[in-house]
């Protein structure tokens, strides 16, 4: 006799509990406590190293023997021989917002100043040496970016001419 009444006693509390619901006036008990996800708009297929050849690299950013290099699935690198010798970067970001690429290289010391490459917009952080620069270019909601290290004892001018060239020949070559 005590699991049937228990088991109407259950039911009763049940049904008399989902009675004291809101009546749907109230807005706060409905809304999220975060905002839905954001869907990423998956930019342009950027390529293995930008579609920029190892050559074009070497050439571009003066490279001549170089000691270490790694490629993979987003990024790659190349550094000269020597230590603390120059060494270039290419990096591509899958639905990663740039401002906080942006942050970033602010924390760190460069400015970053806006700019334009083939159309996109982007920006380009110097370090105070001269001889670091960050370029990054935004790709719907991806962005890619090189960065260029000139290494400690070498004088070659503003490393963020030598990342611009090598952003707009990724540009050109977006598929």
């Amino acid at each position: 006799m005590r699991i049937p009444s228990a088991i109407v006693t259950g039911l009763a509390l049940a049904l008399m509990l989902s009675a004291c619901g809101s009546d749907g006036d109230s807005d706060s008990s409905n809304a999220p406590l975060r905002p839905p996800p954001k869907v990423a708009t998956l930019g342009p297929f950027v390529g293995e190293c930008g579609h920029v050849t190892e050559q074009e690299i070497r050439d571009i950013a003066g490279l001549n023997q170089l000691a270490r290099v790694y490629r993979n699935s987003v990024g790659c690198n190349f550094e000269s021989a020597g230590l603390a010798s120059p060494s270039v970067t290419f990096a591509s970001y899958r639905g990663s917002p740039i401002d906080r690429e942006k942050a970033w290289v602010s924390n760190v010391g460069r400015n970053p100043e806006t700019i334009d490459v083939g159309g996109r917009k982007g920006f380009q952080a110097l370090d105070p040496s001269g001889s670091v620069c960050d370029l990054a270019v935004q790709l719907d909601d991806d962005f890619f970016e090189w960065s260029m290290s000139y290494g400690l004892f070498s004088e070659q001018g503003n490393p963020c001419d030598r990342t611009r060239k090598l952003a707009e020949l990724t540009v050109q070559r977006l598929q």
